[in-house]
């Protein structure tokens, strides 16, 4: 019976180790971009007899989704041609078609005064020139409706294809407003109209928590590779705990300098360099295979590479801005949110592949080593594509 169940075992781990590396492979392969798509953002101007919206999103994939359903799978190829010509039009083409398809992304656009949903008259429609393809372009649109006389709050939000939206409420000084990232589907808090809406410390601490936890899980498939190159290292507490403790304090300094508008690098520099980190920290992995024991060197260079990620960190919250009453706790919470992604990524994978075959003598050659792998293939395929 015994001599069973070796066999068993022993046969079961080429499958074991080829499964690890195509579930990694198909997972970056699946969201093979760093960062979603930046959300939308929305400021919302409520006045006593009157709300005015300004939106700053991509205007293309509004208008295809407007003529084409992208969820059908015999039109998805439709969605990415009109998509395509629309990226390559001239931008008096695209404001036209926009308009054009303003009573399609009216009705995805859900405005209320209490439970009365508004009519939306569209205003300005800008587009910015055709600049480089690989990159969006984001244009403005602003809307506005009158508000019935009862003094009843605001609530916005947009249906699910319209993806993620940061909204704002704008105050009449800038440590006043309110800050809100939203997934499309949901709808804002109530805005009362004439002033912004007052948040204790504790709301605003944990809504960006929760907008750092997904920065991480799901959204950020480049840093959980990261993570888990630096799982992949080695299991032993100390080891993990050195890498681990050196890229969250590297990650949070830059965070807070770049958040601050202290420090700044173009994301067309950052991007690739997380990337690139991403191999190197796979590649040493397999390069170095029999060491247990972290060096100062791996420390240092996981430190180093912790500036970048805070950095890519920071494009979040740069990209979807705070008002100075809530930049702090915002800041704290976002950062709060980052770490548990991250010792989430970590306690699910000693969990998974650590805590059952972690002790075994063939953990590292069938698991540690092809998982870091798959790892370092991602990372130097985002490495080509975000260069290129």
């Amino acid at each position: 019976m015994k001599k069973t169940v070796m066999i068993k075992t022993h046969a079961l781990r080429p499958l074991l180790s080829v499964w690890v590396a195509m579930m990694l492979w198909f997972v970056g392969a699946e969201l093979a971009v760093s960062h979603p798509l930046q959300p939308a953002v929305v400021t919302v101007t409520v006045g006593t007899d009157r709300v005015d919206v300004t939106v700053h999103d991509t205007l293309e994939p509004m208008i295809a989704i407007g003529r084409i359903d992208p969820k059908s799978q015999r039109d998805a190829q439709k969605v990415n041609d009109l998509y395509a010509d629309l990226r390559a039009s001239a931008p008096d083409i695209v404001e036209a078609a926009f308009r054009e398809q303003w009573p399609d992304v009216a009705r995805r656009i859900g405005v209320y005064a209490g439970t009365t949903r508004l009519d939306l008259t569209l205003g300005s429609v800008t587009e910015v020139e055709i600049g480089d393809m690989s990159q969006l372009r984001f244009g403005t649109f602003t809307f506005s409706a009158p508000l019935p006389d009862d003094g009843s709050p605001v609530t916005m939000g947009w249906t699910d294809d319209f993806g993620e939206l940061a909204i704002h409420q704008a105050g009449a000084a800038d440590d006043e407003g309110y800050t809100q990232i939203l997934p499309g589907g949901q709808m804002s808090q109530p805005m009362p109209r004439a002033a912004p809406v007052k948040e204790g410390v504790v709301p605003v601490l944990a809504r960006f928590i929760v907008a750092g936890f997904e920065h991480i899980v799901p959204k950020g498939t480049d840093h959980i590779l990261f993570v888990l190159g630096l799982f992949f290292f080695s299991l032993r507490v100390r080891a993990l705990l050195a890498q681990v403790t050196a890229f969250t304090l590297a990650h949070s300094v830059t965070l807070a300098l770049a958040s601050l508008g202290i420090v700044t690098l173009p994301a067309s520099v950052v991007e690739p360099l997380i990337a690139v980190s991403i191999v190197y920290v796979a590649v040493e992995n397999v390069i170095f295979a029999k060491r247990r024991t972290v060096t100062y060197a791996r420390v240092g260079v996981v430190f180093g590479f912790g500036l970048l990620h805070g950095l890519g960190f920071a494009s979040v919250l740069s990209d979807v801005g705070l008002h100075a009453g809530q930049f702090v706790t915002g800041l704290i919470g976002f950062n709060l949110g980052v770490e548990l992604g991250q010792l989430c990524v970590i306690a699910l994978a000693f969990l998974v592949l650590g805590l059952p075959f972690g002790r075994k003598p063939w953990y590292r050659a069938r698991i540690a080593v092809p998982a870091s792998c798959a790892i370092a293939a991602m990372g130097l395929y985002w490495t080509i594509e975000r260069v290129i």
